[in-house]
């Protein structure tokens, strides 16, 4: 996977098209990834009176669920500093060409 645990992505296809976010949590054997506030669900939960502390609060939570990781694009993060941007450029060709024209 070309992305990882808190990484920052955008989301290039589907609903949330353009949403920016870190992902939460990559799931590498089904090819998904859960990005903080994209592909948010509704989850509906019964009250119950089992467990371990007794009564368990019902009603609707919203959480994010995993999309594809097709579906999101890796993008660099603004906290680095400015030598580290350096490194990740890749290095230019230097012009070295001698007196003739050609180059070595």
């Amino acid at each position: 996977m070309h992305v990882k645990k808190g990484d920052l992505v955008q989301v290039i296809a589907g609903k949330d098209k353009g949403a920016k976010g870190r992902v939460i949590r990559a799931l590498p054997r089904e090819d998904r990834v859960v990005v903080e506030g994209v592909n948010l669900i509704k989850k509906h939960s019964k009250v119950t009176h089992q467990g371990p502390r007794g009564a368990k609060e019902g009603g609707v939570q919203t959480l994010e669920a995993s999309i594809h990781v097709s579906n999101v694009k890796k993008l660099k993060d603004d906290a680095k500093t400015d030598e580290a941007k350096k490194d990740d450029k890749p290095a230019k060709k230097a012009a070295a060409a001698d007196e003739s024209g050609e180059d070595n």
